[in-house]
Formats: structure tokens, C-alpha cells, sequence
């Protein structure tokens, strides 16, 4: 995480004004973001971008709806909880591409448990596809005083590897962990350089200085009003640092994360090889709900959140706390979309996602 001071974080957001005025024939986009201001979330930052480059960013609301809320600026940091998968994936596609992993070869080598085991089938490329036949994940209160990367990498599947798509937490906890035994660093360290690289904040753990400008989320009688700290249970007995959720990044750091992908299928300079993103973005797990790429999801039908305007070859992935990203690659165009709708429950926010992607949809007149 990139560290400043409480009064440069603050000077920096001064021009950045949540009144700015939107880009020009965003109008159904903004009547969406406007209407569920307040009602389905406190805070939200929209990040439209076509040909690599924005065609829309606008902040909205506050970072709590009662007196210790803040505004919520263009470059505030969300917690991106699933979304962290997308930036864990890309870290192992690159292992991959530095020969550091094997996208198909046993992973026993790192995790000798699983010689002669239900496990000794099980790859990184079934990980990354959420079809290794881990169980998704575990009640919290289950793993209080376990040690969660021990649990995940022990547990007993729920299904043969490669038999169908179990969308696991679980899986993501064991690809942080062979990230780390693979280069002897932690999952923290791997992150901190991969944004750096890419000159993004993206990262785990923001500094106390910050943690009151951050959306803040549920509220639980274990915890409190979670604010500036990780949402999801399972990361936060892990420290904050998981290979499923924990990140903390703005719109600008998750819309560079989906250019590395879409910005390669359209010849621009990424981190990836066009023949890695090709392999990530292709079919890789059938799921009738949502089809599997390499951490990433595959629009499916149209009742998928990216809704019906999106072409079928769109990815993307959405995140419990109220976060999201869409892209397609046929008009060159993708969406983010980070909010904080657990802070008024853990209802169902997907009409309010699929609006907004339809929304945009037709404001950039896809057809």
C-alpha cells in the first residue's frame, strides 16, 4: 500500500470535487448512481473507460451515513473484497509466464499433503477456474484458531478436480499460499510490488492515517462498524492478507487491472502476453449461471450483472461488499463500479449492477 500523510491524502482530493460535473451524454449512467445514492449504498466511484483511456469518473456520497461520514472522492480506496481474486490470478499468471509455476503441472511439490491424496489431481489452472473441488469456504466461526491457509489446503473436497465449478475462497486462500512458497515472500510483499510496477495503490492493510476516508462497511456485533479494515471474516483472522479478498485499491487501480486484459486482446502494451489474457478469458469452466475463466467470470446470459447490452465475449467479476468490474472486448469498453452496499444489509444489489452496466451501455451507444 502506498503510504501518505492524512494532509496529503487530503490535498490530493481537493480538486477532485463529488459535485464535478459528469462527462458529457452520461446521463442515464448518473440517474442510476443518483437514485441509489443513500438508499443502496453511502458511497460510490463509477470508472467508465473506452479505448483505454476514461470517458467517465464521477464520486458520489459519503463514506457513512451518519455524522463521522466523509465525501467520497474519484481516487478513495474501497475494499474490493472478491476482487482481490482478479489481481491474485494475475500475479500467478505471471508466476506462470516467468516459468515460477506450471499452469498445468502438479502442484504436490508445494503442498506434499496432497501426494496420494483426492488432492493430487488438483492445478493451478483448476484453482484459478474454481473447479478444483474445493469447498467454497468455511463459516468464520468455524476457523476461529485455525490456522485458514492450513484449513483450506487440508480440507477434504467436495468434488473431483475439474468435475464442476464449487466458486471457492478456499481455492484463491491456497493460490495466495503457493504464491508465497513459490517465491519465498509474502502475499502482501507480491502485491506491493506488482502495484508499484504498474505505479497503482492498490494493497493490503491501509495505513490508520486513511482508514477513516474509506467507505466504511457492515456493521457486526463481533466487530463493530468495519471501516478501513477488511469486510470479509475469513481474511481478517488471516490478518488482512488473503489471496480472495483483503485488497483495498479505487476505481482507477481496478479499471488499469482490466486494461492489462482488454488493452492486450487490442495490441496495446500490458503486463500479460495476448497469449495469456487469450487463455484466461477462454472458456475454462462450464457453469450454466457463469462460465469460468482464469479468474476471471464469462457473461453467460443476460442475467448475469453485466446485463444484456454487454456482448457474450464480456468478462468480469463482482465483489460481496458492492464492488465490480465488467469489460468487453468487442467495443473496447469496460466499466467499474465500486460501492459499499453491505452498510445498509446484505441484500441483493444485482438489479442496481446490471442498471448501471445497461446504463452505460447505452450512454456509449453499444448496440
Amino acid at each position: 500500500m502506498v503510504r501518505r500523510s492524512r494532509r496529503d491524502a487530503c490535498r490530493r482530493r481537493l480538486p477532485l470535487q463529488t459535485n464535478a460535473t459528469p462527462s458529457t451524454g452520461f446521463s442515464r449512467v448518473d440517474r442510476v448512481l443518483r437514485d441509489a445514492c443513500g438508499s443502496q449504498w453511502t458511497g460510490a466511484v463509477a470508472r467508465i473507460e473506452r479505448g483505454g483511456r476514461v470517458a467517465f469518473e464521477r464520486a458520489y456520497g459519503r463514506t457513512r451515513a451518519d455524522a463521522a461520514g466523509e465525501p467520497v472522492y474519484v481516487d478513495t480506496l474501497f475494499d474490493l473484497a472478491s476482487l482481490t481474486k482478479l489481481f491474485v490470478a494475475t500475479l500467478a499468471l505471471r508466476a506462470t509466464e516467468r516459468g515460477a509455476l506450471d499452469l498445468d503441472g502438479s502442484l504436490v511439490h508445494w503442498f506434499p499433503k496432497w501426494a496420494d491424496s483426492e488432492h493430487a489431481g488438483i492445478t493451478l489452472r483448476r484453482l484459478l477456474a474454481h473447479d478444483a473441488g474445493l469447498n467454497s469456504g468455511a463459516d468464520y466461526r468455524l476457523l476461529l484458531g485455525e490456522r485458514i491457509a492450513c484449513y483450506a489446503i487440508e480440507r477434504e473436497l467436495v468434488a473431483a478436480p475439474g468435475e464442476r465449478v464449487i466458486y471457492s475462497d478456499l481455492g484463491f486462500i491456497v493460490i495466495g499460499e503457493l504464491l508465497q512458497r513459490a517465491y519465498g515472500r509474502s502475499l502482501s510483499a507480491l502485491i506491493g510490488d506488482f502495484a508499484r510496477e504498474g505505479h497503482r495503490g492498490v494493497g493490503y492493510r491501509p495505513p490508520a492515517a486513511l482508514q477513516g476516508a474509506i467507505p466504511a462497511t457492515e456493521e457486526d456485533a463481533w466487530r463493530g462498524r468495519v471501516q478501513g479494515f477488511v469486510h470479509d471474516e475469513k481474511a481478517y483472522l488471516m490478518g488482512g492478507v488473503a489471496g480472495h479478498a483483503g485488497l483495498f485499491g479505487s476505481a482507477a487501480d481496478v479499471a488499469w487491472l482490466g486494461e492489462q486484459y482488454l488493452g492486450a486482446l487490442r495490441g496495446r502494451a500490458c503486463m500479460l502476453s495476448p497469449s495469456t489474457v487469450r487463455e484466461a478469458l477462454a472458456e475454462q469452466a462450464f457453469d450454466p449461471a457463469l462460465r469460468r475463466g482464469l479468474g476471471w467470470a464469462l457473461k453467460t446470459g443476460d442475467e448475469n450483472s453485466c446485463g444484456r447490452r454487454l456482448a457474450f465475449e464480456s468478462f468480469g467479476h463482482t465483489g460481496f461488499v458492492g464492488t465490480s468490474i465488467w469489460a468487453d472486448p468487442t467495443r473496447d469498453v469496460l466499466g467499474v463500479l465500486l460501492t459499499n452496499s453491505v452498510y445498509f444489509g446484505r441484500r441483493d444489489t444485482s438489479a442496481m449492477r446490471t442498471s448501471f452496466y445497461e446504463s452505460m451501455a447505452d450512454d456509449l451507444g453499444l448496440r
